[in-house]
């Protein structure tokens, strides 16, 4: 995956995964809120992925 599909993707899962918390919070489903906590976590490190290789690819065209 490019950085951008990286950064875009990750944005979106930690979109879902605060929604994910907040309902499971209001449904009193503490197993909903548990996997919004990891979508959103999955979406920051797809977020750094990105950053990450973002950096490299900028290092590299500095070179």
């Amino acid at each position: 995956m490019g950085s951008t599909t990286d950064k875009v993707q990750g944005y979106a899962n930690q979109a879902a995964g605060k929604v994910k918390k907040a309902v499971g919070d209001a449904v009193d489903s503490p197993k909903m809120e548990a996997e919004g906590h990891v979508q959103e976590a999955k979406g920051r490190a797809q977020v750094a992925t990105g950053k990450v290789k973002d950096a490299v690819k900028d290092g590299i065209d500095r070179l």
